[in-house]
């Protein structure tokens, strides 16, 4: 039986379990992630250093075997800057291209960074690359589908495609939890938009994709302020109609795209929403992930490549 440190390094948010027996025991959720390392690197490295030393308080006597790490946490930003591995990629890749080292100045537990995949297509829209992702999609399914599509929402979300043998072979990246985040705190839409609502209202939801779709998205992010003001919506409301308009580019390629079995992991918010708008707009079968098998994904996917033996 062995302890391992796992560390789910986002863009905007890092969270580091402590694992005993592919059991999380504990978590420690930092409220900032590699994007904290463009102004202060030192104090990120300060906080996961400390997150690790009290995870590692919690293991007793039996130590930590290996610190795990994926995410953005392997960026220029991050803690390692590791480099990607070219798809199609499945657990074996993943696991030639772990990179194991110690940081003194963090731990003296040896690290081993997952790294993360890029396809390069010769051209813009056919290149893209992730980070994070490749291990929560082996956390969720250790051998995917083939001729699945997986929705991972989250700051940066993913529209993956595995081929035959159950490998990352494409996808396509989208800004919308941080762009969720600009957007209704960072524009006058502060004032209408309340982020802290649990639930959306499909209704709304439907309307705000569906406004958007007719009048594009700059028009209908104005139109968030005229139902809270003009029409005196409810905060549900308001939330659910933003939330549409946002989502309408996303859902719209899973809706065009060939894969007919959608499987939708990710934020919980973001992905009861995916499922609301795929339902209305396109009869392919869609399979929503559960909670708790999406909160424990990142650090299952980080042991399941670390510990692969082909």
């Amino acid at each position: 039986m062995r302890n391992y440190i796992t560390i789910d390094g986002g863009t905007t948010n890092t969270r580091l379990s402590l694992v005993r027996d592919r059991k999380v025991v504990r978590t420690v959720k930092l409220p900032f992630g590699a994007k904290a390392g463009i102004d202060n690197r030192d104090s990120y490295r300060a906080a996961v250093r400390d997150a690790i030393s009290e995870l590692r308080g919690d293991a007793g006597g039996e130590g930590i075997y290996r610190i795990l790490a994926s995410g953005m946490i392997t960026s220029e930003f991050g803690l390692c800057n590791l480099p990607h591995i070219s798809a199609p990629a499945g657990i074996a890749e993943l696991h030639a291209g772990m990179h194991e080292t110690v940081l003194n100045d963090i731990s003296d537990i040896p690290f081993v960074f997952i790294p993360g995949i890029r396809i390069s297509g010769g051209d813009l829209r056919h290149t893209d690359m992730m980070r994070g992702e490749e291990a929560e999609l082996v956390g969720l399914t250790e051998t995917p589908q083939g001729g699945c599509m997986y929705i991972l929402p989250g700051s940066h979300s993913k529209l993956i495609t595995t081929d035959s043998d159950g490998r990352i072979c494409k996808f396509t990246t989208m800004l919308t939890g941080e762009m969720i985040s600009a957007l209704a705190q960072g524009t006058i839409l502060k004032d209408a938009v309340d982020l802290t609502q649990s639930t959306a209202d499909s209704a709304y939801l439907i309307k705000g994709y569906e406004y958007c779709g007719a009048n594009g998205l700059n028009e209908t992010l104005f139109k968030v302020r005229i139902l809270k003001n003009l029409f005196g919506a409810e905060a549900d409301e308001v939330y659910s109609f933003f939330l549409g308009a946002v989502l309408f580019g996303e859902v719209s390629k899973v809706a065009a795209a060939d894969e007919n079995n959608v499987i939708i992991g990710g934020k919980e918010q973001i992905k009861k929403a995916m499922y609301t708008l795929l339902r209305h707009v396109c009869d392919k079968e869609i399979t929503e992930i559960s909670k708790e098998a999406v909160d424990i994904a990142p650090a299952m996917g980080v042991i399941s490549i670390f510990e692969y033996d082909k």
